[in-house]
């Protein structure tokens, strides 16, 4: 007798086979990872200069809906220093200013239109499309977040006010020297002592959440009156309550598309990534379509409660996974206890000092910058290492958003070079006939390549040769222009005194080759096979025949 697996769910899928002694792995990995992804939550929000809450209610609403749809079992989706970067860009680019206007409808705004591109994504099945964006693209624009937002928290570090996110790295350093005039010394110990907390239990005890011990420091320096007798800025106030639904603010919508755009590419590829690189072995297979859908859908229903564009963390889901999480149970926990701390610890991270928050940001980023990766693809693949540095050096002068646009350019342009070049090889020989197999299918863009190819690689055996088989078995989709190339081939090699056969053209684009005259005359002539043998034995008995008068 023959089992069968239980086929997945549409909602909770991750839940499929649940087993009871999952429940205590699935209620501590969700609480560590709550220890992590809310203070660090916070802190990405005001890299976007936005309140301290919003990054909380990133914990709640998106987080809940990839759980009820994703299919990542360890995969905690709130937002990222790379997302949370473009949001402030996208903001500023906009014109969205928030010392001038509430900058909450707006951010509802970019976080609905983030989930629209991401769920129209879904709807044509792009998942794979999006996917060929080159990894270089990806490492060039992380090092231009990184280092941007690593400037860009120094003032803070150093005790100054002043806000520059989303303007550029330029910016941040004119920034950085303008508060060297007024440091304040206390703010600047507290800033080195919570980084190198950070860094020490990162390197040292890495299960250790070192965002919490951090909040958690800093907050009772202040109930002790230490940051207040040293002039040290908190946070602005965090109200307590859970995020009320609200109405987007289309008076910026059409400027928020660009970097909409943006943000959705980033959102998928660094869920899809994160997805993939945390999956166990056993775990089934990420699919690129459903992620689509759990993610768009976060960001949608995410974007009513005044939610940031929310993608996949690496840093929150591998502590989830660390911690032994089982399935997307351990995500519901994190969302609870999110929800408690928005209900009654607002009062409490309202004594949080803004430098404590800045060196969390300040070493989250400060990761993203992989010179010795850089260098490694710099001996591998020099077309990789420029393509990154190009799009790390554009992202540090003209800005993230459009160094974000060449990189897809570029990439979208190495692949159609890569998919255009035409893959040829013999794969059969008889006395005066050749077969070619076509590596690659034919369409618009290739065709004419791919002919010149074919008519070289017959010519180098020319005049030994008089018919070529061209085995067109990945052709699965006939164009009028590939018919017309295919109908030129045949001409051309007409006047070389070369009979063409096709073998193995799949039945779907024979349906459609059979509309043409010239391919009705090929089937009628006998020079169209279902097996690249057969037609080696028809080609090599028949030499010429079949030819037009």
């Amino acid at each position: 007798m023959t089992t069968t697996a239980p086929r997945p769910r549409r909602l909770l899928p991750t839940l499929t086979g649940y087993r009871r002694a999952w429940i205590g792995p699935d209620l501590l990995a969700g609480l560590s990872a709550g220890a992590v992804v809310v203070p660090q939550a916070m802190a990405y929000a005001t890299i976007a200069n936005l309140p301290v809450q919003v990054g909380l209610y990133t914990c709640i609403v998106p987080m809940l809906v990839y759980a009820l749809l994703g299919g990542s079992r360890a995969m905690s989706v709130s937002t990222t220093s790379t997302i949370a970067t473009l949001t402030a860009t996208t903001l500023v680019s906009a014109g969205v200013a928030a010392g001038s206007e509430d900058p909450l409808g707006s951010l509802m705004m970019l976080t609905l239109l983030v989930g629209a591109c991401l769920a129209l994504a879904r709807l044509f099945r792009l998942g794979s499309l999006v996917e060929n964006i080159s990894g270089a693209t990806a490492l060039g624009l992380k090092i231009g977040v990184g280092a941007t937002v690593a400037v860009g928290q120094v003032p803070k570090l150093l005790g100054e006010s002043t806000d520059v996110s989303g303007q550029g790295f330029i910016h941040a350093l004119i920034a950085v020297g303008g508060a060297w005039e007024s440091v304040n010394w206390p703010t600047v110990a507290l800033s080195v002592a919570s980084i190198l907390v950070l860094l020490a239990l990162k390197r040292f005890a890495p299960r250790v959440p070192g965002a919490l011990i951090v909040v958690t420091g800093g907050i009772l320096l202040t109930s002790f009156g230490v940051t207040a007798s040293a002039g040290i800025a908190l946070i602005d106030a965090v109200p307590s309550g859970l995020p009320l639904p609200g109405i987007p603010d289309f008076s910026h919508a059409v400027s928020l598309v660009p970097g909409a755009l943006a943000i959705a590419v980033m959102s998928f590829l660094e869920s899809a990534a994160v997805a993939r690189s945390i999956r166990r072995k056993g775990e089934p297979q990420i699919d690129s379509d459903q992620e689509l859908l759990a993610v768009g859908a976060a960001n949608v229903a995410g974007a009513f409660f005044a939610a940031m564009p929310a993608a996949g963390g690496f840093s929150q889901s591998a502590m989830n996974q660390g911690a032994g999480a089982k399935t997307q149970v351990s995500t519901l926990v994190t969302v609870g206890l999110a929800v408690l701390v928005a209900l009654f610890l607002g009062p409490v991270l309202s004594m949080l000092p803004e430098a404590t928050l800045a060196a969390m940001v300040f070493v989250a980023v400060a990761g993203l910058i992989n010179i010795p990766e850089l260098v490694r693809w710099f001996h591998i693949s020099r077309m990789d290492f420029w393509v990154a540095t190009s799009v790390a050096v554009l992202g540090l002068s003209a800005g993230l958003l459009p160094a974000l646009a060449v990189g897809i350019v570029v990439t979208l342009v190495l692949v159609l070079k890569e998919v255009n070049t035409p893959e040829l090889s013999i794969v059969g020989r008889e006395p005066g006939v050749i077969a070619i197999h076509l590596g690659r299918g034919m369409y618009t863009a290739n065709a004419q390549p791919n002919e010149r190819a074919i008519l070289s690689l017959t010519a180098s055996q020319h005049p030994a040769v008089t018919a070529l088989i061209l085995d067109a078995e990945r052709l699965t989709v006939l164009s009028i222009t590939v018919l017309d190339i295919l109908e030129d081939l045949d001409s051309e090699l007409e006047e070389l005194g070369i009979a063409l056969h096709l073998a193995r053209l799949p039945e779907a684009a024979s349906r459609v080759a059979r509309k043409t005259i010239w391919y009705a005359g090929l089937e009628k002539q006998g020079r169209v096979h279902a097996t690249v043998e057969e037609a080696l034995a028809d080609a090599s008995g028949s030499g010429q025949k079949g030819r037009h008068p």
